[in-house]
């Protein structure tokens, strides 16, 4: 088998960590390949390096590709075969060819997430479903809110613009009608929230490098007793409302884990083989320190 060519479009990219993801995990499962970066402006600007990129993919010059930000959707129209979870969730962030030459796309952020919740915070969390408050309507507030649905989570979703947290709610409850699913506007009062609530999920950008000090909850509010905190950000890896979190007693994560889970379930598609995810977190830890928090990157990388 020729070497993998794999890569990830969007824009702008700056110094993703994906290359450095996959490259560990390829080098440590003994294949031989290797994971470039394919920035790809807004259409219509970028329009010939798209067409470019899927010529390639479909003439399998190029194997698999993650997708990010913002292409997630309009990748969706070039696939021969979107997979049921990408086309509720309305995003695809994975690529591929399959044996009879179709194209086909994947979302991996949705069991991503759900996956490293679970290993981070699964001893604060209800054995089977809860209560969760989802912070943000765009694609990755679309990917959280699937995945606590699939888990039997009753979920709300709460935006600054009440109508998008109504458009996202509307939209995957006519794919999923028996959800329990509702939306809130602005980050509510207390009176407000959901009653015992076990989960608050930030998916917005606010908190990440370099607005580090942005906080997507209203610090003179308390979060409610037996809540855990997952925050999507990454960059910083301690972000503010973790530290907060952490300061009202309430266990809390950040999104890094997430980003190697969705890298992970990308990479075992395309080959066939477990991903060494350990390898993969090494890589990370191994970044020198002001690297890692200078990096400019969308907070969605596949």
């Amino acid at each position: 088998m020729s070497a993998l060519q794999l890569g990830l479009m969007g824009f702008p990219l700056g110094h993703s960590y994906s290359p450095l993801l996959h490259r560990a995990a390829l080098n440590t499962m003994g294949i031989e390949g290797e994971y470039r970066l394919y920035p790809v402006p807004p259409l219509p600007e970028g329009r010939q390096a798209w067409q470019t990129i899927f010529t390639r993919l479909r003439a399998g010059s190029l194997h698999g590709l993650n997708v990010t930000i913002p292409h997630k959707q309009a990748v969706m129209a070039e696939v021969d075969v979107c997979e049921d979870e990408a086309r509720i969730i309305g995003a695809v962030n994975t690529l591929g060819r399959d044996t009879h030459d179709r194209l086909w796309g994947a979302n991996t952020d949705a069991p991503g997430f759900l996956r490293d919740l679970y290993a981070q915070l699964g001893n604060a969390l209800p054995a089977c479903g809860g209560r969760a408050l989802v912070l943000g309507a765009g694609g990755a507030a679309r990917a959280v809110v699937f995945a606590l649905i699939q888990a039997n989570w009753e979920v709300w979703v709460c935006a600054r613009r009440g109508e998008q947290a109504q458009f996202l709610r509307d939209a995957l409850r006519a794919s999923l009608p028996s959800a329990a699913l509702d939306a809130l506007e602005g980050i509510p009062p207390l009176g407000g929230l959901p009653p015992r609530l076990n989960l608050l999920v930030n998916a917005t950008p606010l908190g990440m490098s370099p607005y580090a000090e942005a906080m997507p909850w209203d610090a003179s509010l308390p979060l409610p007793e037996g809540t855990a905190v997952y925050d999507l950000v990454y960059n910083p890896r301690q972000t503010r409302l973790m530290t907060f979190a952490r300061s009202c007693g309430a266990p809390a994560a950040g999104g890094l884990g997430m980003l190697v889970e969705q890298a992970a379930l990308a990479l075992e598609r395309w080959t066939g083989q477990t991903a060494p995810r350990s390898a993969m977190w090494q890589a990370l830890e191994e970044l020198p320190p002001a690297e890692d928090s200078a990096r400019d990157k969308p907070m969605e990388e596949g």
